[in-house]
């Protein structure tokens, strides 16, 4: 065991994992983070993607040695009260049908548009390739990424 440093959501934590730990299983059961879904194990569904520092990961498959002094931010870290203009996007398309995949898609809508504020659909294609939905929604979740660009353009 190696106790780690961690600065999650922007909360400075530490924790006493070995550092082959998968960054997903620190999150879930040592921080009580559960909105990060386990999905494949593999780094292909896409359900456990966070941010480091901005940029969308794989938790499953990222150790959490590797994370080191980098900003982890979860789906609980988009906002406080949950109104995101992706997360009130995702309710006002109706995106959700099982809801285990959101996090991730969330998590990768939200990279996507913090490089690039009005994505064309190919855009969109590309950032949310790697992420998979069950149920069978892209076309809602593409729509309620249009819908929440507009919204953080309309805001400024």
């Amino acid at each position: 065991m190696t106790a780690v440093s961690l600065k999650v959501n922007g909360e400075a934590r530490e924790v006493d994992v070995p550092s082959d730990t998968p960054l997903l299983w620190v999150l879930r059961d040592n921080l009580d983070l559960t909105g990060t879904k386990y999905g494949c194990g593999i780094a292909q569904c896409g359900a456990c993607t966070v941010h480091l520092d901005g940029q969308p990961v794989r938790a499953c498959v990222t150790p959490v040695s590797e994370v080191g002094s980098r900003e982890v931010t979860t789906v609980e870290g988009l906002s406080e009260n949950r109104d995101h203009p992706l997360q009130r996007a995702w309710v006002a398309a109706n995106v959700p049908q099982c809801g285990f995949c959101q996090s991730g898609q969330l998590m990768s809508a939200a990279a996507l548009l913090e490089r690039s504020p009005d994505p064309s659909d190919a855009e969109i294609n590309a950032a949310m390739e790697g992420n998979l939905c069950r149920c069978g929604t892209y076309q809602r979740i593409r729509q309620a990424i249009r819908m929440a660009a507009q919204d953080m353009q309309e805001q400024g």
